[in-house]
Parts: C-alpha cells; sequence; structure tokens
C-alpha cells in the first residue's frame, strides 16, 4: 500500500513538472519525426489551449518580442475579437544590446512596430524555418535606419536576429501559417525592449534610447487598453497609432501629419490608464531612487548561460537576457566599478559616467513624471470625452473593429476598404 502511494505521489509530481514546462516553454516536438515543417500542425496540447479559450482555430495572431526578458508571445485572437497571449517562448539568443537597430552591421536586432506578411515566411531557410522581421519599414527608412534580412529564425545563433530553437520556430512558423490561411493578410510584430512598465520606465530613464521607447510605449498602451493590435502610421518620421484622418489627409512617413484625432472612447481609457500608471510611475522614483541600472554587454550575457552550450553544436549560441546579467547598483557602486574599468583600459571614467549615472532630465521627481507620463505624439487635445458604461456600471473598454487590411480575406479587401476600422462593443 505504502509502495503505491508512492507511486502515485511520483507520479502526481511528474505531472506537475510537465505542466510547469509547458507554461514556460514547451517547444518539444521531435524534429526526426517531422516529415513537412511547412505544414506540420500544432501539437495537440495547443489545439486544446486554443479550444478553452475559445480561440478559432485560424483566428488572426500577433507576435510581441520583449528583448530584456528574452520572451517571445503569440498573442491570438478569441471568439470575442479580443487578443490573449496563446505561448510565450523564451528565446534562444538575440544579438546586442537594448536599442532599436540603426544601421547595417551593429549587431542589434531591431525595435519597433511591424507587418508580417505570407511573403515574409522563409520555409528555404538554412536556420532551419525562419520569418523576415520586416526591418527596415517606413519609420526606420525614414529615419535612415539600415540593415538587411533580419528575422525570427531557428538554430539558436544571432547576429541582429531574434533566434529561437528549431522545435520553437516549428510552432511559431504553424501559428503564423494557420493565421494566414484564415485570411489573415498581415500580422503584427511588436519588438519591445521591455514591457513597458511603470517601473521599467524608471528604471530604464537615463537610456539613450529613452525616448524612441516612450513613443513605442504609445502603441504599448494602445495594446494594452483594447487588446486589440494598434493601426499603426509613420509621419514626421514618427509612430502614431490608432489615429482617424480626418478629410482628404494622408500619412506619409518623412512629411507633417496629417489632421487626425484619437476616437473620443479611446481617449477616455487612454486617461484612465494613464492615471494608474502616474501613480505607479511615482512609487517606482522612491523605489529606484539613488538607484542606477547597469545594462549587460551581449558578452556578459553569454557568460550567464555559457552551460547550456555543452555538447551542443559550435554554431549553437544562446545569450541569456539582460535580467539575469544585469544589475541594479547605487550610483557609487556603479561609479566605483566604471572608474575601475577604464582604469583597466587606461580611460578616463567619467566618459561612460557622465551618460550613465547622472540623468539630463528633469531635476525634481514632479518635473521627471511631467515628462514621462504617457506619450502624446498620437494623442489629440485633453477635450471631455464620454465613456460607455454597461447596466452594472462598469466602464466599457473600446475595441478597435478588425482592420479590414488585416484580418479579411485577400478577395473581401476591396469590398472593406472604405470602411472606418473603429467601432466599439459592449461588453455583453
Amino acid at each position: 500500500m505504502r509502495l503505491m502511494k508512492h507511486i502515485a505521489f511520483a507520479l502526481l509530481v511528474a505531472t506537475a513538472l510537465t505542466g510547469c514546462n509547458d507554461t514556460l516553454d514547451s517547444a518539444s516536438t521531435d524534429l526526426k519525426s517531422v516529415k513537412n515543417k511547412v505544414e506540420q500542425p500544432l501539437p495537440s496540447r495547443i489545439l486544446a489551449e486554443m479550444q478553452k479559450k475559445n480561440m478559432p482555430r485560424n483566428s488572426p495572431i500577433m507576435v510581441r518580442i520583449l528583448k530584456e526578458e528574452g520572451k517571445l508571445e503569440v498573442w491570438k485572437a478569441r471568439a470575442d475579437n479580443r487578443f490573449e497571449v496563446i505561448k510565450s517562448y523564451d528565446i534562444c539568443a538575440w544579438s546586442g544590446k537594448l536599442g532599436p537597430k540603426v544601421k547595417e552591421g551593429d549587431r542589434q536586432a531591431p525595435e519597433g512596430f511591424y507587418n508580417l506578411t505570407p511573403a515574409h515566411l522563409n520555409p528555404y531557410s538554412k536556420y532551419y524555418l525562419a520569418i523576415n522581421t520586416g526591418f527596415p519599414n517606413r519609420y526606420d527608412q525614414a529615419n535612415s535606419r539600415t540593415g538587411s534580412n533580419l528575422m525570427i529564425h531557428g538554430a539558436c545563433s544571432s547576429s541582429g536576429c531574434y533566434s529561437m530553437t528549431d522545435e520553437q520556430v516549428l510552432e511559431i512558423y504553424a501559428f503564423a501559417r494557420d493565421a494566414f490561411k484564415g485570411g489573415q493578410t498581415t500580422i503584427q510584430l511588436q519588438a519591445l525592449p521591455f514591457r513597458m512598465t511603470a517601473e521599467n520606465m524608471v528604471r530604464h530613464r537615463d537610456n539613450s534610447n529613452y525616448d524612441f521607447w516612450k513613443m513605442l510605449k504609445a502603441g504599448y498602451d494602445n495594446f494594452e487598453v483594447t487588446k486589440r493590435p494598434p493601426e499603426v502610421a509613420v509621419c514626421e518620421k514618427k509612430y502614431v497609432f490608432n489615429q482617424q484622418v480626418e478629410g482628404n489627409g494622408t500619412f506619409n512617413a518623412a512629411s507633417a501629419c496629417p489632421a487626425m484625432s484619437t476616437p473620443p472612447a479611446l481617449v477616455a481609457a487612454l486617461a484612465s490608464y494613464g492615471k494608474t500608471y502616474d501613480l505607479a510611475y511615482q512609487k517606482a522614483l522612491d523605489k529606484f531612487d539613488g538607484k542606477v541600472w547597469y545594462e549587460p554587454s551581449e558578452a556578459e550575457r553569454k557568460a550567464v548561460v555559457a552551460e547550456k552550450r555543452k555538447g551542443r553544436d559550435l554554431a549553437y549560441a544562446p545569450t541569456g537576457t539582460s535580467l539575469e546579467a544585469g544589475k541594479l547598483m547605487s550610483q557609487s557602486e556603479f561609479k566605483a566599478m566604471m572608474e575601475k574599468r577604464m582604469a583597466a583600459q587606461n580611460k578616463p571614467a567619467n566618459t561612460m559616467l557622465a551618460s550613465a549615472a547622472s540623468s539630463p532630465r528633469a531635476s525634481s521627481a514632479a518635473e521627471r513624471m511631467k515628462q514621462d507620463r504617457l506619450p502624446t505624439a498620437s494623442t489629440p487635445p485633453q477635450t471631455p470625452a464620454p465613456t460607455t458604461a454597461t447596466a452594472q456600471g462598469t466602464t466599457t473598454v473600446p475595441i478597435p473593429e478588425q482592420n479590414p487590411l488585416a484580418y479579411a480575406a485577400p478577395q473581401q479587401v476591396t469590398e472593406v476598404k472604405k470602411k472606418p476600422f473603429w467601432k466599439f462593443w459592449s461588453t455583453e
């Protein structure tokens, strides 16, 4: 009897561990059993999870990359048109540091909002399978950023790409393939430096890329509020999100923005979201007062996960995450570390301290919070806006209607092209 109890307990533990592995990163298909990698179906466990979440098999998807965490998330539309995470993968390798790709050869992985089409799928990649990120997009081109062949691919080796394991990219490719089969014509890729929470924004407030990240945060916030991929446009060499063009205006990446506005209900929802964010931001300023985040180099990230390379092919090069290798330090600790490092290189210590240990921004916490609150690049002047409520009194979150160019079947695009993309549903 006791033996049976031990066996039952062992099975229970094994089941629990399997569940944990599935939650964290469960791309475990035996590649030797795959006869046609391009048409390989998603594993049954994922299909079951989709059914549980009321997600049609061929419904649209969105891909979100969180560079600092080393995560690639696949979000999928439920039957109610809201998106929810269906799978999160550990990125095996990404090169460079936090920050956008600027020029060919800088080894940086892209950051921004990209549109993936069926033409971006590469079934013949030497890295097992690949999906082109679409870099450079209109924003990148308008800002003279250069680079080519920036991919999400297998093989776990990166030189400017987001590299997964072959097992992972097999699933990611299948998600995209099925969504395209369902009629989705463009899949949005959000490549972000980190989750754009108040704490993370404060922690990185002295980074030279901060203003660029504030612009990306406007798109991040729109998605958090609506749980729908935002409509993305580029004008005046900047991103704008969920904007309705007034009159006959058009978006041109390098020209002045046309007259445009944000739907009132969305303005109200973003304002509510912003109030919560501002409170969290103030708390984060107090929490990180006098602290400096040390951003690790690619080599430092690789050192943390060096053990993972043992017994693998030489090309297999996991890079680890910035959170694993980075450090939150006091300003004095950071200064001492930089002085020691510069002394070893026989260079003046203040060359790095000036940009990293001190902030060129506002001197007071209040002034800094005014600068760093929700970005306003795509937000019109604040005017009183109605909020929609249910019978129970709870506020209805606005949801952008399906973008006809992204979600209609190709043969339907001509018919629905002129329809407005905004519509708000009740929570019924």
